[in-house]
Order: structure tokens, then C-alpha cells, then sequence
């Protein structure tokens, strides 16, 4: 089973630019998934698929999507507005209004929730997305289950874009996950930036977004000096590519830009295939 996961689409930040740059790095992606050699089973979009979370963005994300031969399940981050979301992407209401749904695989479960607060950079999660993730979970306990969400729960080090650990809806979103310990991970966005944290005794996975990168730096930020830091930074458009083995979920980070061969495998490297092959149990 393979899982391919984009995130922070960002569609729709140059509204009237039929070539947006946006929608040419998500089509760059997308050509990689349907046309090389990991075509995956199914897509999860994480969250910040619209820039302004309008319906032309989300009409055009649609077509966009309509040429995919797997299924695309989509989701919402801060960026994105559920009612617009709705209209273009019916059937993944939770029943009052939120984007949660589940995804019933042959061998292990992916739940999607909701962490938009309309208004909010941050996450959110309240009581009553809370009580449906408690509810959903509690369905089947014993197969393996991965929470699909944009914000991750987790303080990055990125100081512009942290979640604190206190925030009322991480301490939330813990109590849930606690109850339930087929809960093997979180598949998340948010961050623009490629992240593998632990957390509460399961891996927090978070890919690199479609659109540009959050520039890497850990220093310290002062909202009251600015620095000419680098933000926001053209690095190549980014997805990953979650492999269930049969036993873990296995997460690979990849862009679409340029990959210069450096070998082949030819002749001259059957016998290292062969031989590695070979100490492998069968």
C-alpha cells in the first residue's frame, strides 16, 4: 500500500494569473505521482489547499485533481474555508460540518480531522471534533490507525510557526489519542518544511508543502525587530510518499525538481543486487 501526501497547496495565491506559479509546482508534483515509478494508491492533501479559501480556487484545485487516476482525499488547514471546501468536495462532512472522515484500507485505518479555527494561524480542536475523533476511533481497535491532520501538535523550532505544547486544543487532541493505542502516528502539514518528531510514543510525520518552503532557521524571532531573515524560500516543490509494509508505515520525503543519475542498474551492478537480495531470509 501506497500512500503519496501533499500539503499547503496554496492555490489560488495569485488569483488572476492563468500560469500561476502555485498551480505549476502542484502540477509538477502531480505529474511525478501519476507518471513515475510510484504511482501511489491513494492521495491525502493536507490541509492550505486554497491560499484564501474561495471557490474559484477550489473549482480549479478540482480539475487539477480530475486528471489523477487514484483517489484524492482533500482537507483543510488555516487557509482553507469549510463552507467554499464543501461545495467543491461534497462527502467529507463528519455531520456537522467539519472535514473529518475515515479511510477504510485493507490493513490499516487513516482518520482525517478538522484543526481549522475560520480566522486562526494556529490550530484547533474542539469538544465536539474531539468527542467524534473518540467515537470514530473507538470503531476498531485493533488496526492499525494514523491520524490525518494540518496542524502538527508539536513545538518545531521554528519559532514563527510553533504550536505550544499548552495550547487547550493539543491537550485535547493528547487525551483523545491516549484512549487509543492502535493509534500509531500523525500524518501532518503546516510546517512548509519536512519534519519526523516522536510524540506520545508514536511519530509525527510532516511534509514539505507544494508551494514555496519555510526558509530553515531555529533562531529566536522578535515581533518587535525585524531582521531581513530569509521567510519564505523557492526550494523545489516537495511530496511524500507513506509505504505500509505490511508491518509500519514507511514515510519518504522527495521533490520534483531536477534528480541527476549518478548510476544505473545495469551489468555492472546485478552482482551488488543479487548479493544483497541474498542475505535477505526468505
Amino acid at each position: 500500500m501506497l500512500i503519496a501526501q501533499i500539503t499547503d497547496i496554496h492555490l489560488g495565491f495569485d488569483p488572476d494569473n492563468p500560469a500561476e506559479y502555485n498551480r505549476k509546482r502542484l502540477d509538477a508534483v502531480l505529474d511525478v505521482l501519476i507518471e513515475g515509478p510510484n504511482r501511489p494508491d491513494l492521495l491525502i492533501a493536507t490541509g492550505d489547499i486554497t491560499d484564501c479559501g474561495d471557490a474559484d480556487s477550489y473549482a480549479q484545485l478540482k480539475a487539477a485533481f480530475s486528471r489523477c487516476p487514484f483517489p484524492v482525499w482533500p482537507s483543510v488547514g488555516n487557509h482553507d474555508l469549510r463552507d467554499p471546501f464543501h461545495a467543491a468536495f461534497p462527502g467529507f462532512d463528519d455531520g456537522a460540518g467539519f472535514v473529518q472522515y475515515a479511510i477504510e484500507l485493507p490493513e490499516l485505518r487513516l482518520v482525517t480531522i478538522d484543526t481549522l479555527e475560520e480566522g486562526r494561524h494556529g490550530g484547533a480542536f474542539c469538544g465536539a471534533r474531539a468527542a467524534w475523533l473518540d467515537a470514530e476511533l473507538a470503531k476498531d481497535g485493533g488496526k492499525p490507525t494514523y491520524i490525518v491532520m494540518h496542524h502538527p501538535p508539536i513545538e518545531s523550532g521554528i519559532e514563527w510557526m510553533n504550536t505550544h505544547p499548552g495550547e487547550p486544543w493539543v491537550d485535547r487532541l493528547t487525551r483523545v489519542v491516549r484512549r487509543h493505542p492502535q493509534v500509531r502516528g500523525l500524518i501532518c502539514g503546516h510546517l512548509h518544511r519536512s519534519v519526523t518528531v516522536a510524540w506520545e510514543g508514536r511519530t509525527i510525520a510532516i511534509c514539505s508543502s507544494t508551494a514555496p518552503q519555510v526558509s530553515l532557521d531555529l533562531r529566536a524571532i522578535d515581533p518587535d525587530r525585524p531582521d531581513d531573515r530569509p521567510m519564505i524560500v523557492a526550494e523545489d516543490p516537495a511530496y511524500a510518499l507513506h509505504h505500509w509494509n505490511g508491518r509500519e508505515l514507511v514515510s519518504f520525503y522527495d521533490h520534483a525538481g531536477a534528480h541527476t543519475t549518478l548510476a544505473r542498474y545495469d551489468e555492472r551492478l546485478q552482482p551488488l543486487v543479487r548479493e544483497l537480495k541474498a542475505e535477505r531470509p526468505e
